[in-house]
């Protein structure tokens, strides 16, 4: 179905192409004007660009005119001249649409045409790279052609500081990862300062290797994290509870659709190991939690498929590049799971502070595109998640690649042997040869059979990107071979003969010479070398071929399998592609049906030999068909991801709309007769509800007591009419206010006010983040009942946001009556080291836990707290609050049992404290 509507919604590609045609001729004849400019000339059309467009052009009558200035200062900067389809993808890419590219067309040179042009509005253009090797080297790259031009570029990395990303964001032209920007986003929207946020906007954005980021990684969503509850053992008593049991018996598995759920006699078992009477009846869902991610652990997650063990410790592997993920860890308490099911040491669980979908951060943007090699197959999901069509854009060379029909084998074991005597043979013929596996595991499995035969390669598997990008330029040389997990978003072409830059180098380096220090004569000569290498080793790989492609295994998406088929027959080249299958593949195991069951009876009733492949349509029928079963249950695992996180997305707008008014200067002040006359009248009407006998003024008086911190509380009778009684409560928290307000002064309490506020908010947003993970977990169990979950989701979820936003002004209110101010000497350096340390963390973050802690030890000596005697106000918050610059000391409220700031070493009640 989703193949189908993408036929029709793309009847009208052609008719955009033909458009897109006539623009580029535009462009050409616009040409020889610009090879006449001189430099100085051809630099100040970037001027006359702005001033026309501020005067009220658009950029679409800007376009010819910009492109054919940005083709030319390529040609003169790195000697890049833009084809024909290039200008094509240029204006795919600024019209908002996913220019489908084939691999080796100049994707990275692509977006600079529609990345100049965009940045002319002076909104800021941001590329996303899928990792920071490739960001740090286009912002080099392309940003020779941006700087010429006159266009700034900004460069984000993993771990840079706060103050390098706010001028990042400020450049015409910012690069960085997808996982960099989504957290900026979030961070910017945890500061307690307005200058501390570092994204101005969300304007336009080129997402490069767009399927990689918008489709694969959007199963996972961004998430801030902080220190949680501590509950390692736990996780190893649940380990060991879950060990052994039986599969179908004790507890059922569908691996298509990622669920497992132990049966009754398996739950009966888990509980004894436990000896807890009833894991369902824990009221807060934290066992049933643990019981879940136990099982995932054990057997749904293998160690060197989707995690490995290095140095103790539990990293994930990237299923679509076969790249360790430094810093990422699973949520909901997964890794913890694995951690301890693989005996290591478990790191405690975090709390969400912050998080968000890839899906709902990209829809933030005014104007979305996208450049793949591969997107086709997904169109249907980028028009209904990003409404942004995939527009095919024509290679430069017509494509001469040889696609082979799969060989299917019956065992694994045949499969692996077939795949290394073709290796083997095709090394010997001088032919290149890439191999493509989905596994780490079968990328070593591979690698030590070709090492026993004594054949030289190269492995790619969660290696360092600088690394990756020397061995997959050298990767088409006479006889290389090159294993890799995964060919998706390496950012560099395989060229026939090799790559004469990057042998320059080796050539450079085996003389003792280090290519940055050489002289020019130097590189001269050992590029000169490098070329003549080269051209002849291209010519004799030519002749054997050209590159051949070998897949041991089809992926689950058969994008990535036309990716890996992509790195053959670049640019018109010669090559050829294989796949290797066989019935024992997990691919063929889970999704092939009855039908792949009836194939490997026939094989074994006409008793074929292990060695002996057979090439039937039927099988690629079945392998194809099973390919869109996995595309389907991916679509729909992406989509609930989504369905729950847009439930919350309004109301995370409505909650970070109201933190940036309060850093833009919202005048707190002016709405406290508001708010306290609404938190006293939600609260007069609970307990005072119904007939007069019937209410409960002691429990007014004792939250009327908690809140303000005061006794001498004005008299309630059951003689007292309502509305006296509401308006009594109201005047005596005004006046508790006023008097706060008359003592700290109105400028103090104003900057208090802001800061108690944000304070609030963002514990009250921490904690029901906190409870819609929990619900979320347990939710599914809703179906067993005939009730829609996600239905149920969001009718909860309602209800605790109401709650929240009813109660949030209460916990303000508590929190700055109760609030105290006392002397301490300020110390800059504690605060801004906290400041930074607030926004690490953990889950999906590569943040530092320890950085985190440390902030909070910080926090409890240095920030200002008003103790909420109920648990629920801002002490529990680990937002530093404001400190007023031109006061001296500056120092709130310390817990009379804590330490006292002096540094005395003495407790606070008996120190400083002494006289409160």
């Amino acid at each position: 179905m989703p193949n189908f509507l993408s036929k029709i919604l793309s009847f009208g590609a052609d008719k955009d192409l033909k458009a897109y045609q006539r623009i580029v001729e535009k462009i050409n004849a616009l040409e020889p004007t610009m090879q006449a400019m001189s430099d100085e000339e051809l630099q100040s059309q970037t001027d006359k660009f702005k001033a026309r467009y501020a005067e009220g052009e658009s950029l679409d009558d800007l376009l010819p005119e910009a492109f054919a200035t940005v083709r030319e200062a390529s040609v003169r900067t790195i000697g890049q001249r833009h084809f024909d389809v290039q200008l094509i993808g240029g204006i795919a890419l600024h019209k908002g649409t996913i220019a489908e590219m084939k691999t080796g067309e100049g994707k990275t040179l692509v977006s600079t045409l529609a990345g100049y042009l965009n940045a002319l509005s002076g909104e800021g253009v941001h590329i996303v790279t899928v990792n920071d090797y490739l960001a740090k080297r286009d912002s080099e790259w392309m940003g020779t052609i941006y700087k010429f031009l006159g266009i700034t570029v900004g460069l984000l990395q993993n771990g840079m500081r706060l103050s390098l990303k706010k001028p990042a964001y400020e450049a015409d032209i910012t690069y960085g990862t997808n996982s960099e920007f989504g957290f900026d986003y979030l961070r910017d929207n945890m500061v307690t300062r307005p200058e501390m946020r570092v994204q101005r906007g969300h304007h336009y954005a080129i997402v490069d290797e767009v399927d990689s980021i918008l489709i694969d990684e959007a199963r996972t969503p961004l998430i801030i994290s902080g220190a949680g509850t501590k509950s390692a053992g736990t996780y190893k008593d649940f380990a060991k509870a879950v060990r052994g049991l039986i599969p179908d018996v004790d507890f059922e598995m569908d691996e298509a659709k990622h669920t497992i759920a132990t049966t009754e006699i398996g739950l009966e078992k888990v509980e004894r190991a436990l000896n807890i009477d009833d894991i369902y009846n824990d009221e807060s869902g934290q066992l049933v939690n643990h019981l879940q991610q136990a099982l995932k652990a054990e057997y749904m997650f293998h160690r060197d498929q989707q995690y490995v063990v290095i140095d103790g410790e539990v990293k994930i592997v990237d299923e679509f590049t076969g790249r360790i993920m430094e810093g990422r860890r699973y949520s909901e308490g997964l890794h913890q799971a694995i951690e301890a099911k693989e005996n290591v040491q478990v790191r405690e669980e975090n709390q969400t502070l912050a998080t968000i979908t890839l899906q709902n951060y990209f829809l933030m943007y005014d104007k979305l595109s996208g450049m793949t090699g591969t997107a086709m197959t997904e169109d249907a999901e980028f028009r209904e998640v990003y409404h942004v069509p995939v527009q095919v854009i024509p290679p430069n060379r017509p494509v001469k690649r040889e696609d082979l029909d799969d060989l299917v084998y019956r065992t694994i074991d045949a499969k692996f042997e077939a795949v290394v005597k073709d290796v083997e043979e095709r090394h010997q013929n001088g032919q290149p040869v890439l191999v493509g596996t989905v596994s780490i595991d079968n990328s070593e499995r591979i690698s030590r059979i070709l090492s026993k035969r004594g054949i030289k390669h190269n492995v790619l598997n969660a290696k360092f990107h600088e690394r990756e990008a020397q061995i997959i330029a050298q990767a088409g040389r006479k006889g290389a071979v090159t294993i890799a997990t995964n060919m998706a978003g390496r950012g560099t072409d395989i060229l026939l003969g090799g790559n004469p830059d990057v042998m320059a180098e080796d050539i450079l380096r085996n003389q003792g010479i280090e290519p940055a220090e050489a002289t020019q004569e130097q590189k001269e000569t050992a590029h000169k070398e490098a070329k003549e290498i080269c051209a002849a080793e291209r010519e004799a790989v030519t002749d054997a071929g050209g590159l051949c492609v070998i897949g041991t295994e089809r992926h689950e998406s058969r994008r990535i399998d036309n990716q890996l088929r992509g790195r053959s027959g670049r640019q018109g080249d010669p090559g050829q592609t294989q796949f290797y299958l066989s019935l024992e593949d997990d691919l063929m195991r889970r999704f092939g049906g009855d039908r792949m069951d009836g194939v490997a009876a026939m094989m074994q009733r006409y008793e074929l030999p292990d060695d002996m492949p057979i090439k039937a349509r039927i099988v690629t029928k079945l392998v194809e068909g099973a390919q869109r079963k996995v595309e389907e249950v991916n679509f729909a695992m992406r989509k609930n991801v989504l369905d729950y996180d847009d439930v919350m997305n309004k109301q995370r707008q409505v909650i970070y709309a109201e933190r940036n008014k309060i850093l833009d200067g919202k005048d707190l002040m002016g709405l406290i007769e508001t708010v306290t006359a609404s938190t006293t009248q939600r609260v007069c009407e609970e307990f005072c509800y119904g007939d007069a006998d019937e209410w409960d003024l002691e429990g007014l008086e004792k939250w009327l007591s908690e809140l303000t911190g005061k006794t001498d509380l004005p008299e309630f009778s059951e003689d007292t009419k309502f509305e006296q009684l509401e308006g009594d409560v109201t005047a005596f928290v005004q006046k508790t206010f006023d008097e706060k307000t008359q003592k700290l002064g109105e400028e103090v309490m104003r900057e208090l006010a802001a800061q108690v506020m944000l304070r609030v908010i963002d514990t009250r947003w921490m904690a029901y983040l906190q409870e819609m993970d929990y619900l979320k977990t347990g939710i599914g169990l809703r179906g067993f009942g005939q009730r829609d979950p996600l239905v149920e989701y969001k009718t909860e979820a309602y209800e605790a946001f109401t709650l929240l936003v009813n109660t949030m002004y209460e916990d303000f209110l508590r929190t700055i009556l109760r609030l105290e101010l006392v002397n301490r000497p300020r110390q800059n350096t504690e605060t801004e080291a906290f400041q930074n340390a607030q926004y690490s963390g953990g889950e999906e973050t590569d943040g530092d836990q320890k950085a985190f802690k440390q902030g909070k030890s910080m926090l409890k000596n240095a920030a200002a707290i008003g103790k909420s005697p109920q648990g629920t106000g801002a002490s529990q918050s680990s937002v530093s609050t404001y400190r007023k610059s031109d006061d001296p000391n500056p120092y709130v409220n310390v817990g009379r049992n804590d330490p006292c700031p002096c540094g005395s070493g003495k407790k606070f009640k008996n120190c400083h404290g002494r006289n409160r």
